[in-house]
């Protein structure tokens, strides 16, 4: 379905100026934008993928992962095809980069009302936006997002984290959670590896939780870009001055794919040595990622170290909680719906 873009300017020249994410493509008439899914047609912007549904799925919330929030709930799970970066490591970029590699937009047209009728069915506590770069669909996010919260269910962004403060200012109310990447701490990394800069994702990060939208950070480590104990503690470092100590810390194990073919797959240390330099700068809650069983995945208790969640990937096994409090030692836990 075609769509009028929110979020954009136009100019006497009938180019357009997109505010939608840290881009801000001027865009000449016929021309896309970074994303490859926003179009200028004759001097006013489309959105090229609003209510085409590229994949959907019922997933745990703690794949996305949020492990703060509701766990062991499901998220009904939706993308569409695109993407503002061009991460050479991409997980998903069959989907994500389609518009760019393949020259080709794909999904199935399905309107908001459906999508929240698909959560309701399957009993979803709430929808992730996800698999791809959810910001680059805002006007279909946007009116699912508004019709979620009129029916008792929460709005999660899988993202990352490169909006405008003004896709924010006007989508904050409906958002509830997000899992923000944070690639990496150095502008060489995001230019080279991404197509983007740093500091934005760093600025929608501290506005989130300005809007106090429940916030958890990824960071995927590759072995030789971004794993050194420097970065991995100014990582940290900004992570507990910057969003707070209560924010989680998703130190996820990288595996080669897409363009990245060259590194090897994350040794284990790495993540163990991940976890422990978070730690020590006063995080309260760091999880190894994509390395099920070995005890990484599960919350501790910051007072009493008592293991308050076990998890085996994304299930939860145990739960030592009492509203959201330790059961040993009775200290609040951090997040919502604990």
């Amino acid at each position: 379905m075609l769509q009028e873009a929110m979020l954009y300017t136009k100019r006497d020249d009938q180019k357009v100026e997109c505010h939608l994410c840290a881009h801000r493509c001027i865009i000449s008439p016929e021309r896309r934008g970074v994303c490859q899914v926003r179009e200028n047609r004759a001097g006013t912007l489309y959105s090229l993928v609003s209510r085409q549904i590229i994949s959907r799925a019922v997933d745990p919330v703690e794949k996305k992962p949020l492990y703060h929030f509701y766990p062991g709930t499901t998220a009904y799970s939706v993308a569409t095809v695109g993407c503002n970066f061009r991460c050479a490591f991409c997980q998903n970029y069959e989907i994500s980069q389609m518009p760019r590699d393949q020259g080709r937009i794909l999904g199935q047209e399905i309107p908001p009302e459906d999508i929240v009728a698909g959560a309701r069915h399957y009993g979803c506590e709430s929808i992730a936006y996800t698999y791809t770069e959810p910001t680059v669909a805002y006007e279909f996010t946007y009116e699912c997002a508004k019709l979620a919260h009129e029916a008792g269910i929460k709005n999660i962004y899988v993202t990352n984290g490169y909006m405008t403060h003004e896709m924010l200012d006007q989508y904050h109310p409906y958002l509830d959670a997000a899992n923000v990447d944070l690639k990496a701490f150095t502008e060489e990394f995001y230019r080279k590896m991404c197509g983007a800069h740093l500091q934005p994702v760093l600025d929608s990060l501290k506005l989130m939780k300005r809007y106090n939208i429940w916030v958890e950070v990824t960071t995927l480590i590759i072995p030789t870009l971004n794993d050194s104990d420097a970065e991995l503690r100014d990582i940290a470092g900004f992570i507990a001055q910057e969003l707070g100590p209560d924010t989680p810390w998703h130190v996820s194990r990288f595996h080669p794919t897409y363009r990245l073919l060259d590194k090897p797959v994350t040794p284990v240390e790495t993540l163990a040595r991940a976890r422990e330099i978070g730690l020590k700068a006063g995080l309260r809650y760091v999880y190894e990622g994509n390395v099920p069983g070995r005890g990484g995945e599960d919350t501790i208790c910051y007072k009493c170290s008592e293991t308050v969640i076990r998890r085996w990937g994304f299930s939860v096994l145990e739960r030592r909680t009492v509203n959201g409090r330790c059961a040993k030692c009775g200290a609040q836990l951090d997040g919502i719906g604990l």
